[in-house]
């Protein structure tokens, strides 16, 4: 096969090596241009160019966020048939990453998504992981994890080093980071200097491996006569450890200085005190190194509380998590009246995790009155928008800081797969609340002409301001990312709120509330309060001090909602509610990726994904080789324990929900669809069910009408060419949440998406939500927007001032 390597590093060099051995033709090198003298060990470590091999130095591929053409012209003519990205640090155009006939995909040294990044395997020892490997996978917009392709591990020992797991496992060869001292000074000071990181040159000397760092080439004139010899075997001759470090000796006979060492245990001393008895003398740290020494120290350590609360610890995953479990009220973690609580249940295997506070109506009577106080007395009210702006920016800080944490609670609540919690769940999040950060000096009216009062004259303008106590019920899908799309809009429009989790998945919205208290809110400004939406949920629907409500939920409770908020005090509302999204796939499409993003579509969260594609509309002609290779791929997915990184599907999220699935199939076989394959629950414990596809579906049936929120494909055929059809067809739903079609066609794709009834319409892509495009749905799915500047609008009113003068 034709590979193009775009990468940098030792990594991508070994990649390289092992790409050749097994007889692929390397059609181009692309790395990083020569800085300062050092030049990529890829591109020119005799390596690429002593094979002949084109090597391209780019110092960028985009430009103001579009691709360079002369750039991407230059990798094109090589003919790659597949990209292979080692530890590739720029941001490489999709123009690239989708060319080749085989796509893109990154071997990277670590199980993904714990560890990414040059220093992944660092990191794996860093936080003291039993387990490290490597990743194989799909590369996305971005370079980010997408799906992973292939993941092998190995176990950590307790004495291995960064050296010792490339040597045992990642490579047959391993990467050779010794020294070999029978060269010129220039090329080992080169070899010292091209692994000052990762994974550090090191020697044999007195029986230990010693790591150098920080070399420096030294003149001819430079006296080396007043050190202390050092034996290093295989040096042409002794080192000398000097008052400014440790000289090395070339073949050659020129010298380089080297600053630092590291030993085995990790301990790394300045070079000069070699032999000092307790060599306790240590290396005085950059700026840079004291900033990631105090940012593992935040991420590692367990803050101090200045306020008390109960918490449940559990080590799993690596670590120990620390979960809240009481309500969350005017700045502190109370119980509920009268004590009541109830038990939360992992969906992985059946048990509780924990018993939770359980909220009443007296709770929610004090978290509205506290954030009423917070609103119309507190300092929240009076605060700056751009300190509170700091605000925001410090919990999204904090919430990163604890992503493992909270993706962990996130997987053990909700079943979601921790890969994807990390990256989909917490991370969004944290976008989405470093985005509303910066929109919050950013709130401003306008000023409007008027008809003059003459003589005199007029000066009108808009002004933006808060609604006030604003109510936030979310649901038990994405946990924490519901809350995030909401929370986050709300309190930079300078709001206060009260927020009720879905009853089945409380901890995170409760960790949440731990690290607003860290990030130093205000109280009152964030109240939490788990309980039932028949009672809580209702009695925040009808308060009189709730001035807004944010509601993300079945179409049938979204109606009641919106009935008791206009009943109650006219209430402003936003609801995102229930779908049916249609997916149209047309023959002239790219299959490949239709297949694969046709089953994220469904499949993706377990299906249980408000945008999920509840129907596919095949066009006749590839109908059954769509299907064939669907059913595939689903022999493929892994379906076990979500924090096990292989695998591909979790338990589903509640028993209830189980329930509900097993029953939505059974009608469909029992209308006379045809089932492909799953409909059952997964023979094993917990709440896994197999995803499941169905064929032969008619529009009048059940499962082509209504919403499984689970993994099941609908599909269904259309004739060839009909496209006006397919349309009336996708359109004949009571939901407009989102859509998609596939196509070569752009005129055609446009043609359909203006005419599909949908909030959101994706053309050859599915799931595709950034936190600066506006989310929300048509007719009985709800709406108002989440993200993007107008999410703002559902958590601000505008007044109109006119002054005459």
């Amino acid at each position: 096969m034709k590979i193009a390597v775009i990468g940098q590093s030792l990594f991508g060099q070994e990649v390289y090596k092992e790409l050749k051995k097994d007889g692929h033709t390397i059609v181009g090198v692309f790395t990083i241009p020569d800085k300062d003298g050092k030049v990529d060990l890829l591109g020119k470590s005799l390596i690429a160019e002593k094979d002949g091999v084109p090597v391209f130095k780019f110092p960028r591929w985009r430009l103001k966020g579009k691709a360079i053409t002369e750039v991407v012209d230059q990798y094109k003519a090589v003919g790659a048939e597949l990209n292979v990205l080692p530890f590739c640090s720029q941001f490489i155009p999709m123009e690239v990453i989708d060319h080749p006939a085989h796509g893109s995909i990154i071997y990277h040294p670590s199980l993904l998504p714990r560890h990414r990044g040059a220093s992944a395997i660092n990191w794996t020892l860093i936080h003291g992981d039993k387990k490290g490997g490597f990743t194989i996978f799909w590369a996305d917009d971005g370079l980010d994890t997408g799906p992973i392709l292939l993941q092998r591990e190995c176990d950590v020992e307790p004495n291995d080093n960064v050296n010792s797991i490339y040597k045992r496992f990642l490579f047959p060869e391993g990467v050779k980071g010794m020294i070999d001292w029978n060269q010129p000074a220039e090329a080992i000071h080169n070899w010292i200097r091209g692994n000052d990181r990762v994974p550090g040159a090191w020697a044999e000397i007195d029986g230990k491996n010693v790591s150098f760092y920080g070399s420096t080439l030294l003149e001819n004139d430079h006296s080396s006569s007043n050190g202390q010899p050092l034996e290093i075997p295989g040096a042409s001759r002794p080192g000398l450890v000097t008052k400014n470090g440790l000289v090395l000796f070339g073949n050659d006979g020129k010298m380089l200085l080297v600053k630092n060492l590291q030993f085995e245990d990790g301990k790394m001393i300045a070079a000069s005190q070699y032999f000092k008895a307790a060599l306790s003398s240590t290396v005085e740290l950059s700026e840079d190194e004291k900033q990631f020494a105090e940012q593992m120290r935040l991420k590692n350590d367990v803050p101090k509380q200045n306020f008390v609360y109960l918490k449940v610890e559990k080590t799993l995953n690596n670590m120990t998590i620390r979960i809240p479990h009481q309500l969350f009220i005017n700045g502190e973690f109370v119980d509920a009246e009268g004590g009541k609580t109830y038990k939360t249940i992992n969906p992985t295997d059946g048990q509780a995790i924990c018993d939770v506070s359980l909220a009443q109506i007296p709770d929610v009577e004090k978290a509205v009155a506290a954030a009423k106080e917070a609103f119309e007395e507190g300092e929240w009210g009076k605060m700056n928008p751009r300190d509170r702006g700091k605000l925001l920016y410090k919990l999204a800080d904090l919430m990163e800081q604890h992503q493992e944490e909270l993706a962990t609670i996130e997987s053990i609540d909700s079943g979601a797969v921790y890969t994807l919690a990390l990256k989909t769940h917490i991370g969004m999040s944290v976008q989405t609340f470093r985005y509303f950060a910066g929109w919050c000096d950013k709130i401003q009216g306008c000023t409007i002409p008027i008809n003059q009062a003459r003589p005199n004259r007029n000066l009108t303008f808009t002004k933006k301001e808060p609604i006030g106590v604003c109510a936030i019920v979310i649901p038990w899908n994405y946990p924490l990312m519901m809350l995030a799309w909401k929370t986050a809009a709300c309190l930079a429009a300078g709001n206060t709120v009260v927020l009720k989790p879905a009853q089945v998945t409380p901890l995170t919205a409760l960790k949440f509330a731990e690290l607003t208290a860290l990030a130093k809110f205000p109280k009152g400004v964030v109240n939490i309060l788990p309980g039932a939406g028949s009672l809580i949920g209702q009695r925040l629907s009808d308060h009189p001090d709730v001035r807004k409500l944010g509601f993300t939920g079945s179409t049938e409770i979204g109606k009641q909602i919106m009935k008791s908020c206009a009943v109650s005090n006219v209430k402003k509302v936003s609801l995102e509610l229930g779908g049916k999204s249609p997916l149209i796939i047309f023959s002239d499409c790219d299959l490949d990726k239709a297949v694969r993003m046709g089953m994220s579509s469904v499949f993706f969260n377990k299906g249980e994904n408000c945008i999920a594609a509840g129907r596919l509309f095949i066009e006749e002609s590839i109908h059954d080789t769509f299907v064939e290779r669907v059913v595939s791929e689903i022999k493929k997915m892994k379906i076990g324990d979500p924090l096990d990184r292989s695998t591909d599907h979790g338990p589903q999220n509640h028993k209830a929900h189980l329930d509900k699935l097993v029953e939505y199939c059974e009608k469909g076989v029992k209308e006379g669809a045809k089932l492909v394959c799953g409909g059952k629950q997964v023979n094993r414990p917990g709440f896994f069910f197999e995803p499941t596809v169905f064929t032969d579906v008619q529009d009048h049936m059940y499962i082509a009408i209504e919403e499984s929120f689970g993994p099941v494909m609908i599909i269904s055929k259309f004739s060839n060419g009909d496209v006006d059809k397919v349309l009336q067809r996708a359109n004949a739903t009571e939901y407009g949440l989102a859509s998609g079609v596939f196509t070569r066609d752009i005129s055609k794709a446009l043609y359909v998406s203006e005419k599909l009834q949908a909030g959101t319409v994706f053309i050859n892509t599915y799931n595709k939500t950034d936190v600066a495009a506006p989310f929300g749905g048509f007719k009985q799915s709800g709406f108002g927007k989440d993200l993007g500047q107008e999410a703002l609008n559902e958590y601000l009113k505008t007044k109109c001032v006119t002054v005459e003068y």
